[in-house]
């Protein structure tokens, strides 16, 4: 694949806008997370009131996430991201208010956060299901690959310039640099101009959509194969990497090379995701579900002997597996689910992937208690394996193609 076949969906006007949006959104997010921490912090000096936060965040985009679809689905996804957009910098610019003013409490913060975190449900499915709208099919792999790229380099940026922020003019002002994001974010939205879908042959009630939605997800067997493992898989990841990886590290090779493995995996996922722009990746979730298998190396490798240096190489690793199969899974989704459907099949996703995450990052601790840290890890180490493998005895999740390159041009106007 050419450069510029590489490059091509930054020349569809749409998606240049829609991609400086998602630039300047993930930026912002990726700098809030540290200065929120920080402001909990200064607010309440313990670990539970962040444990709080985060949780207040996560439960309600874990409830809302089905209506998000619906919504998604119903209305202009544009629309939808940019009224989303619009309350996250609401949102984000009061915590700022109050930080800065010295008036936040607790509650405060959990409530904003909350509210916050079911905007979220509304955003993340309009989001991907928007990328189909925006290019050519025979584009859809190079601009998730460029989506990508841009997403996993902020990952490393983001938090050491939202800290930079924190040391130098505080939380709060970190948090009004956020907030200020969103609404950019929602401006740069603006100038796409994307065709009216199809109107609907009949009003329907959010029910209803909903149960067609979950008749879908449940008669298509590699996309209900898939999620049902992620659900497990993304268990143990938060469980044995975020939960008792720590804790072992602390004990072993020490925070700083702790941060070192982190940045490794951050390293393989950006590396895989510049690849990907240039090669065609066929049988996406077969390549996928193989990749990824190899995220349960770092698992293993610290429950076994934890050495620097082999640890950052499987973290590395591990890395370029997980984007392998974001992409994959990605390419089989908007390649092969209708557009009047993509973000109510991807809530149900984003719902199964998700929901289990929380068991994982209250159980594992107890686990190692029992049985030894170690033990943990390296049993988890092989049960990601394990169940990456039940997932593809799946012969619907093998045989996925690709669907056939048809050039044709996209109904967005370009440059």
């Amino acid at each position: 694949m050419s450069r510029s076949a590489s490059l091509a969906p930054l020349g569809e006007r749409n998606f240049a806008w829609y991609f400086s949006s998602r630039l300047v959104n993930t930026l912002g997010a990726m700098m809030a997370n540290i200065a929120l921490t920080f402001a909990v912090l200064d607010i309440d000096g313990r670990a539970v009131a962040i444990g709080y936060v985060l949780a207040a965040h996560t439960i309600p985009m874990i409830l809302l996430l089905l209506w998000g679809g619906v919504l998604a689905d119903r209305f202009p996804r544009a629309v939808v991201l940019q009224v989303s957009n619009v309350l996250s910098a609401i949102s984000q610019g009061v915590i700022a208010y109050l930080v800065l003013s010295g008036r936040a409490e607790l509650w405060m913060i959990i409530v904003l956060t909350a509210f916050h975190g079911a905007v979220s449900a509304m955003s993340m499915p309009a989001m991907f299901g928007m990328v189909p709208q925006l290019v050519p099919r025979e584009s859809l792999q190079q601009a998730n690959a460029l989506l990508s790229l841009t997403r996993n380099g902020l990952t490393v940026l983001g938090p050491s310039l939202g800290a930079f922020l924190v040391v130098t003019v505080g939380p709060g002002w970190a948090l009004a640099v956020d907030a200020l994001t969103w609404a950019l974010a929602a401006l740069l939205l603006l100038p796409m101009q994307i065709p009216p879908r199809a109107p609907r042959a009949e009003a329907t009630s959010t029910m209803q959509d909903l149960r067609e939605g979950w008749t879908f997800f449940r008669s298509v067997t590699w996309l209900w194969a898939v999620v049902l493992g992620f659900g497990a898989l993304n268990m143990i990841h938060n469980g044995a990497l975020f939960t008792l990886g720590p804790v072992v590290a602390e004990d072993t090779i020490g925070r700083q090379a702790w941060g070192f493995v982190l940045s490794a995996e951050a390293a393989g996922l950006l590396v895989m995701a510049v690849i990907l722009l240039r090669f065609r990746l066929e049988r996406p979730l077969l390549w996928g579900m193989l990749a990824i298998t190899l995220n349960g190396l770092p698992m293993i490798m610290l429950g076994v002997d934890p050495v620097v240096v082999a640890l950052v190489v499987a973290a590395f690793i591990g890395g370029m597996g997980i984007e392998v199969f974001s992409m994959g899974w990605n390419l089989a989704m908007q390649e092969n689910i209708d557009d009047d459907m993509l973000s109510r099949a991807s809530s149900y996703d984003m719902l199964g992937s998700f929901i289990a995450m929380p068991i994982g990052q209250l159980a594992w601790g107890p686990l190692g208690v029992a049985f030894g840290n170690e033990r943990v890890l390296v049993a988890s180490g092989v049960a990601y394996a394990v169940i990456c493998g039940l997932v593809l005895c799946s012969r619907s999740v093998r045989t996925l193609p690709r669907t056939p390159v048809v050039p044709a041009a996209v109904s967005a106007p370009t440059h």
